[in-house]
């Protein structure tokens, strides 16, 4: 990989908004000569990760299908929220059956362009890796295929949260290195979900700095 190639790519990463956020990640280093068009990547994606982008995907044309109604519209969105609500904690434990934690790792920054996460493992620059990224608190979970693109220290790109961290805490993260990560091959629907939860944990993040700011001022 040329210096010029490698620009490019991290300017993918920052194409995209991303959010520092604690999520798990599953890492399967790909072989060199493993086939990478994106119909071998669709071959072999698993079949829970296609049914649960379907199934968000049919519950939104749904809704959106009746929001132009007039009359019992709103009751009628309102109960399609209430089921697909229920689909998607159903989705949610599904998907985080497929979380192995032989590859488990500890990711802490996401969006549309890709994800960084902390290992003591070693990766090397230009490494592909098969992906499965967990964000179950939003009962999802996404499949895709990454090209690890940068190398830091890990105290780096920690997220604001960890800020405070005890002393074994410190050692560990001493022992480890940030790796970023972008995307060589994700569905275009999945990608918009990765979107749109950034977006969403960047609110409820400035919600509870809000919330904070609050308190503090009424101590």
């Amino acid at each position: 990989m040329t210096p010029l190639d490698l620009q490019t790519k991290l300017q993918q990463f920052d194409e995209f908004f991303s959010i520092e956020h604690q999520f798990s990640i599953n890492l399967q280093p790909i072989a060199a000569y493993q086939a990478s068009s994106f119909e071998a990547f669709m071959a072999g994606m698993p079949l829970p990760f296609k049914m649960a982008s379907d199934m968000v995907s049919i519950d939104q044309a749904a809704i959106r299908s009746i929001q132009g109604l007039g009359g019992v519209a709103t009751q009628l969105t309102d109960f399609l929220n209430h089921q697909a609500h229920k689909i998607d904690l159903l989705v949610g434990y599904i998907l985080s059956q497929q979380d192995e934690p032989a590859m488990r790792y500890q990711g802490i920054r996401f969006g549309g362009g890709g994800v960084i996460f902390n290992s003591e493992q070693t990766f090397a620059v230009g490494q592909r890796l098969e992906m499965k990224i967990f964000l179950l608190e939003e009962n999802c979970a996404i499949y895709c295929i990454g090209e690890l693109v940068e190398v830091m220290p890990a105290d780096s790109a920690a997220p604001a949260e960890t800020d405070e961290l005890t002393e074994n805490q410190a050692n560990d993260q001493a022992k480890q290195h940030a790796y970023k990560v972008i995307f060589e091959h994700i569905r275009e629907e999945d990608q918009e979900t990765l979107v749109r939860h950034s977006l969403h944990q960047q609110s409820k993040q400035l919600q509870a700095l809000a919330q904070k700011r609050r308190e503090q001022a009424g101590d």
